[in-house]
């Protein structure tokens, strides 16, 4: 009974210093993600800089270092620096076990890869990837713009249709798919005979 009820101190002792481990590593994280915002508020890029790269080394796996990636290469993108973008994508790729984070950051990829003209590099980001629920759509609407600027008009026309069957009838954005369809000579919508 003594042991049985030492091993279970010790795994409840265990616990609660990972939470608080946790806790504390998620605090600190926020404390240097306000001076990481701040500094972007504030247009300071080394400072910008020096946070999201304390941020990563210190707390790669807290969710304010993998929101700050995207700000930055957001940032980085903007000012025409896709070098920089690029780093903190492929940071985020590497280094993040949330999904919906890794796909965002693959699609930002592609759409780099697309404006530096490289569409054979863009579909590298997205083809063989499973895109993570939600996500879908916007992977095949991608797919279908590479396929378009390779001059592959069937692969762009199946990845569109695929776009626009996953997406729900509301979505603004599938209005789109349909002009990018219609391009190709297609009608995703069913026609009703008299």
């Amino acid at each position: 009974i003594t042991g049985l009820l030492t091993v279970v101190l010790l795994t409840f002792a265990g616990w609660n210093g990972w939470n608080y481990w946790q806790q504390r590593q998620a605090t600190q994280a926020a404390v240097l993600y306000d001076t990481f915002e701040k500094a972007v508020r504030g247009k300071d890029d080394k400072l910008m800089s020096r946070a999201l790269s304390d941020l990563q080394s210190q707390f790669p796996r807290t969710t304010a270092t993998q929101q700050a990636a995207l700000l930055a290469a957001r940032v980085y993108t903007d000012k025409g620096e896709l070098g920089e973008a690029e780093k903190s994508f492929v940071w985020l790729i590497d280094q993040s076990a949330n999904d919906g984070y890794v796909a965002l950051a693959r699609l930002r990829m592609s759409a780099i890869d697309l404006e530096r003209k490289n569409p054979a590099k863009a579909q590298t980001w997205l083809a063989g990837q499973k895109a993570p629920a939600g996500f879908e759509a916007l992977y095949d609407d991608r797919l279908g713009d590479i396929a378009m600027l390779q001059d592959k008009k069937e692969d762009a026309k199946t990845h569109f249709l695929a776009a626009w069957k996953s997406m729900e009838e509301k979505n603004e954005y599938r209005r789109l798919i349909e002009i990018k369809l219609a391009a190709l000579g297609v009608n995703p919508q069913p026609t009703a005979n008299p």
